[in-house]
């Protein structure tokens, strides 16, 4: 089995719960490898999870 076929089994197996942990640790390998990535696009990516929900949408209504 090759590296990419052991990992996709292993995210398979993955509980739904740690997949957003998974994606953000390869987002951050794939800017340590690619240096010239822009930073504020890998954040906004990382921390859609926590603005896109409705409880943030509740907090900033009255502002």
């Amino acid at each position: 089995m090759t590296t990419r076929e052991l990992l996709l089994n292993e995210i398979e197996q993955t509980p739904e719960t740690l997949l957003s942990e998974i994606l953000d640790f390869v987002q951050f390998l794939n800017i340590k490898l690619h240096p010239s990535f822009d930073a504020a696009q890998a954040s906004e990516l990382s921390l859609a999870k926590d603005w896109l929900r409705p409880e943030e949408d509740e907090a900033w209504q009255g502002l």
